[in-house]
C-alpha cells in the first residue's frame, strides 16, 4: 500500500493545464511565461518531484532565450546546467550498491538518450557545447519529460507498460569465478596472484545486483516519480527482486550443485552439500551476504521452492527426475539455514518456517515422487536434529505417514458408519428436539449441547451481534 504524499497542484486539472501552457504551442511565449510562474509558485509551497523541476529549469532558460538579449556565453551556461542537473537528477538515486557505475549505463536502463549524457559530461569536463547543439538538448530533454512523467501522470491508463531491460547473463561471471576458484583451492599459493582478479569478479556481481535492482525500478515504480527518491522500502522490494534472480541462477546446475553428478558426493558423517563445492561458493556467499544481510535467507527460500517444484513434477517434461540434484539442493539448504544469521532467534524462525512448509507439502496424501518424499524427510529431520520443539512436530508427522488405508479393517469402518448414522439422525430430529430444547422459564431442558433451528434467532444488521430469542 503506498502512502499518500503532497503534491502542489489541488486537481488533475490544473496539472494538465500547466502541461498545455508548457506543450501546446511552442510559440507561444506568453504561456511558457504562466506555465514558469505557476512552477515558481508550486516550488514555495512543497518540493517538487525531479521531473518537474527538470522541467521548470530548461523552461526558464528557453524563456530566457526567446525574450531577452542574454549573451551566447550566459546562454550556454543555463542550458548546460539544467541538463546537467536533468541527467544527474535520474541517475543518481540509481547508484545501487558500494560500487559505482557508469552513468551511460544507467541511463540506457531508463532509456534516456545517449547523446545526452555524452553531452552532460562534455559540459561538465570539456569545453561548453555550441548554442545551437544545447537548444536542441532542451527540446529532446522536454519531449522525454513529456512522454516518460507528464503524460503517464496525467492519464496513467494511457501509459505503455515499462518492459524489463534485458540484463547481462550473468553465467559467464560465475563461470569465471568458478574457474578461479578451482585454481586458489587447489593450490593455496596462487592466491596471491589471482587476488585482483578475484576482486574484479566480486565487483562485477555486485554491479549486477545494481543493474537487476534499477531494472525491476523501472519495470515496477517506472522512474520513481511517485515517491521521494531513495524511499527505503521501494529499495528494499527492488533489490529483493533482484537477489531472487541471481538466486535462481545460482541453484541451478551448474552453479551450487555441480553440474557432474560424479561430483555430487556428501560427507557420510553429516548431511552437508559435497565438501569441493562448499569450498568454491562459500566466499562468494560471504561476500554478498556481507553487502546484502537477507541475501541468504532469501536464497534458502528460493532453494526451498524449486525443490518442491522438482519434487512433484521435473521441471522440464522432457527430461527425467534428477534425485542427486535434489539432494544436492536439500543439503545446501540446511547448510544456509546453519549460517543464514548469527542471531540464534532469527535462525530458528527461519528454520521453523521452513520445517512448517515440509510439514505440509509431506502431510498425508502428498503427490511427491519417492525419491523427494526421501530427500524431502531427511531434510526435515536434519532440520528437526537439536530443536526440541521441530522435534516433536516431526514425531506428529511420522506417526501420521504411518496410517494407510491398507491399515483398514472391518470394523473400523463399521464403527465410522455408526457414528455416520449417529450424525444423520441428529440432523432430521432436529425440528423436533428444537421444540423441547428450551422450557417455559428459558432454561435449557437437558444438559449439554443442543442444535437449534432457525426460528431461534432474529435478523439483524451485518456487524451487530445478536443473541437467540428465548420464548
Amino acid at each position: 500500500m503506498k502512502l499518500p504524499r503532497r503534491v502542489p497542484w489541488a486537481s488533475v486539472g490544473e496539472l494538465d493545464e500547466v502541461c498545455a501552457a508548457i506543450y501546446a504551442d511552442e510559440s507561444h511565449l506568453e504561456s511558457k511565461i504562466f506555465a514558469v510562474n505557476k512552477l515558481v509558485a508550486w516550488k514555495a509551497i512543497t518540493s517538487l518531484p525531479h521531473a518537474i523541476e527538470s522541467t521548470l529549469s530548461l523552461l526558464s532558460v528557453i524563456v530566457q532565450d526567446d525574450c531577452s538579449n542574454a549573451s551566447s556565453l550566459v546562454l550556454r551556461h543555463s542550458y548546460s546546467a539544467a541538463v546537467i542537473r536533468m541527467v544527474n537528477g535520474l541517475v543518481d538515486p540509481l547508484q545501487f550498491g558500494i560500487y559505482a557505475r557508469s552513468i551511460a549505463a544507467i541511463a540506457v536502463q531508463l532509456g534516456l538518450p545517449a547523446w545526452l549524457v555524452e553531452l552532460r559530461h562534455a559540459a561538465t569536463h570539456e569545453d561548453l557545447p555550441s548554442l545551437e547543439v544545447l537548444r536542441e538538448a532542451a527540446r529532446q530533454s522536454m519531449t522525454w519529460l513529456l512522454h516518460n512523467y507528464w503524460l503517464p501522470t496525467l492519464d496513467p491508463s494511457t501509459a505503455s507498460q515499462p518492459e524489463a531491460p534485458p540484463l547481462r547473463p550473468l553465467e559467464p561471471i560465475l563461470k569465471e569465478y568458478r574457474s578461479l576458484l578451482k585454481l586458489t583451492t587447489r593450490d593455496a599459493s596462487l592466491s596471491k596472484q589471482y587476488k585482483h582478479a578475484m576482486t574484479d569478479v566480486f565487483k562485477n556481481i555486485e554491479k549486477w545486483i545494481a543493474e537487476a535492482t534499477v531494472a525491476a525500478n523501472v519495470v515496477n515504480g517506472g522512474l520513481g516519480w511517485d515517491q521521494p527518491d531513495g524511499a527505503e522500502s521501494s529499495r528494499n522490494a527492488r533489490e529483493q527482486w533482484a537477489l531472487e534472480v541471481f538466486s535462481d541462477v545460482l541453484i541451478e546446475k551448474g552453479g551450487l550443485v555441480p553440474l557432474s553428478k560424479k561430483k555430487r558426493v556428501f560427507p557420510p558423517e553429516s548431511f552437508c552439500p559435497p565438501e569441493n563445492s562448499v569450498r568454491i561458493w562459500t566466499p562468494l556467499l560471504t561476500n554478498v551476504q556481507a553487502l546484502h544481510p537477507e541475501f541468504l535467507s532469501i536464497l534458502v527460500n528460493r532453494a526451498l521452492s524449486r525443490l518442491l517444484a522438482t519434487s512433484t513434477t521435473p521441471l522440464k517434461n522432457d527430461a527425467p527426475p534428477d534425485p542427486s540434484y535434489d539432494s544436492t539442493l536439500a543439503r545446501w539448504i540446511l547448510w544456509l539455514v546453519d549460517r543464514c544469521d548469527p542471531d540464534q532467534s532469527s535462525d530458528e524462525n527461519t528454520r521453523a518456517d521452513i520445517v512448517a512448509s515440509l510439514l505440509t507439502v509431506l502431510g498425508p496424501g502428498s503427490k511427491h515422487l519417492a525419491h523427494a518424499k526421501k530427500n524431502l524427510n531427511e531434510l526435515l529431520s536434519a532440520l528437526c536434529t537439536g530443536y526440541p520443539s521441530l522435534s516433536s512436530a516431526c514425531t506428529v508427522l511420522q506417526s501420521s505417514q504411518q496410517i494407510s488405508s491398507l491399515d483398514w479393517t472391518a470394523k473400523d469402518l463399521s464403527v465410522m458408519e455408526d457414528r455416520l448414522s449417529v450424525l444423520v439422525s441428529l440432523t432430521t430430529e432436529n425440528e423436533d428436539q428444537t421444540s423441547n430444547v428450551f422450557n417455559e422459564t428459558g432454561a435449557v431442558s437437558s444438559a449439554g449441547w443442543n442444535l437449534l433451528d432457525s426460528s431461534c434467532w432474529k435478523p439483524c444488521p451485518i456487524g451487530v451481534a445478536c443473541a437467540p430469542i428465548f420464548k
